[in-house]
């Protein structure tokens, strides 16, 4: 399927004399790429793109599900002033006239262009005239589900047929582990090697239209903002056989969490997507299953990493790499079984922290690593100041530009998190050596020194000897609730 969203032409602007903008959103993709400091995926094209870039080290995420996330940081804002705390309610729904990144962009005379998902509904348009141009596909056919398709309608006719609808939308799941799309109850989400190519897959497409956007010159004389939203690694765990089987599952490495993991954290920071991954009650591993669905993960990433490539060679070709700004990120992290969780809307490190690399021609020198704490609703006016863009007045975050600079620049006192539990919010700062978090009261605590325990197996917050960093710790929250809210 394509959606195709023409608009009208947006004011006129003086010939490229401002850099252009690739930015690239990887869909739950969590730090587990080598720049980020991992070593267990393969991605050749980030780790070239990091060697010209800066890489983020600590960068984290506001809102670690979908839709929350990036209403956040393509407002500049966060979710507890975007209002947006789900996958159903719309930014333009909390906050009418809130604008947004590419709308900004478009209107200050730059051709904006999208791929799949960049907000979090497909083709979604903020303000009536965000986009030059969106479009957004589905996966072909797989061949293990096309033989069961023309099976069925030799013997009951077309699945478009009214009476067949239901029908085969009970029977699709069953077919194979691939066509279990969002999930099956006690079976998790669907995973596999599809036998589709590259080519043939959503985010195959999404690359290859902006491939041809930039060739073409799609975008006239003006500079361009092109939005990548690639769909995988989020569920189904589908990609081409190739990328599976750069990962016997034998091979990866796990680290298991103690099996007691859960008996000094608030029952409230879990949740039971671990369930719906088919996985045993907390304290109880599953290490086949395990490795089956990080098998999955990892050739995902792998996956999207090659089809970057088809865009960066696309920009070297048409001779606007020296002059496009690239930033890559995922929109939050993952758990892969740590603390025995699998999914995001938790606060733990692997969901909370996200992958950033931003490359900027003739500011970043290539290869360094910034330490400092940064945050996704930063991206916004780093973007708007470089490329010399008016942004609104009430943006939260703050520019990257001096880090851009220079990578030993301080960062941020503390990064913030939320995410909902019910009527509640669960929120967490990340300063200094320490995550701290509270779930809507004070004795529903967690606080970890991620210097000596960086996969936060140890909560120091009913500690007395670390009852003095608990009241500092408290005092930061303060702090970053209040600027949330402003």
């Amino acid at each position: 399927m394509i959606c195709v969203v023409p608009l009208a032409a947006a004011p006129a602007s003086r010939p490229n004399s401002r850099p252009n903008v690739l930015f690239v959103i990887s869909d739950d993709l969590s730090a587990r790429i080598s720049p980020a400091g991992y070593d267990g995926v393969k991605t050749p094209v980030l780790d070239r793109l990091a060697s010209e870039a800066t890489t983020f080290r600590r960068a984290y995420c506001q809102y670690p599900v979908c839709g929350p996330t990036r209403a956040s940081f393509l407002t500049g804002l966060y979710p507890e002033t975007t209002r947006v705390l789900d996958n159903v309610v719309r930014i333009e729904e909390t906050r009418p006239g809130a604008r947004t990144l590419p709308w900004l962009f478009r209107a200050a005379g730059y051709w904006t262009g999208a791929v799949g998902k960049v907000f979090h509904k497909h083709g979604d348009n903020p303000g009536g005239d965000t986009w030059d141009v969106a479009e957004s596909y589905q996966n072909d056919e797989m061949p293990i589900e096309r033989a069961v398709r023309e099976r069925f309608e030799l013997r009951h006719g077309p699945i478009t047929e009214p009476r067949n609808r239901r029908v085969w939308r009970e029977l699709y799941p069953t077919i194979a582990p691939q066509t279990r799309n969002q999930g099956v109850k006690g079976l998790g989400p669907g995973y596999g090697p599809t036998g589709l190519s590259d080519e043939q897959h959503n985010d195959g497409k999404n690359a290859r239209t902006v491939a041809s956007w930039i060739r073409n010159r799609a975008y006239g004389d003006k500079p361009f903002l092109m939005a990548v939203g690639l769909h995988k690694p989020h569920i189904p765990f589908l990609a081409p056989d190739k990328y599976f089987d750069l990962y016997p599952q034998q091979s990866l490495q796990l680290i298991n969490p103690p099996p007691n993991d859960w008996s000094d954290i608030p029952a409230i920071a879990a949740t039971r997507q671990y369930v719906d991954y088919g996985f045993p009650p907390l304290g109880e591993e599953n290490e086949n299953r395990r490795r089956t669905f990080m098998q999955a993960y990892y050739a995902c990433i792998s996956f999207i990493d090659a089809q970057l490539g088809v865009v960066l060679d696309a920009l070297r070709d048409a001779g606007q790499w020296d002059n496009t700004i690239i930033v890559f990120i995922g929109d939050h992290g993952y758990n892969l079984g740590e603390h025995f969780m699998w999914g995001k809307v938790l606060l733990f490190e692997e969901s909370a922290r996200v992958p950033m690399i931003v490359r900027v021609p003739g500011i970043t020198a290539g290869g360094d690593s910034a330490t400092g704490l940064v945050e996704m609703v930063d991206l916004f006016p780093t973007l708007a100041e470089l490329c010399s863009v008016t942004p609104p007045a009430n943006l939260q975050g703050r520019s990257l530009v001096p880090m851009l600079r220079d990578p030993s620049a301080a960062g941020k006192e503390w990064a913030y998190t939320v995410v909902r539990r019910g009527n509640e919010l669960g929120r967490a700062v990340r300063f200094g050596r320490w995550r701290y978090a509270e779930w809507g009261r004070p004795d529903l605590n967690e606080l970890y020194d991620l210097e000596t325990d960086p996969r936060e197996c140890t909560n120091l917050a009913g500690n007395p000897e670390f009852a003095r960093i608990v009241q500092e710790a408290r005092q930061v929250l303060a702090r970053a609730r209040s600027k949330a809210s402003e």
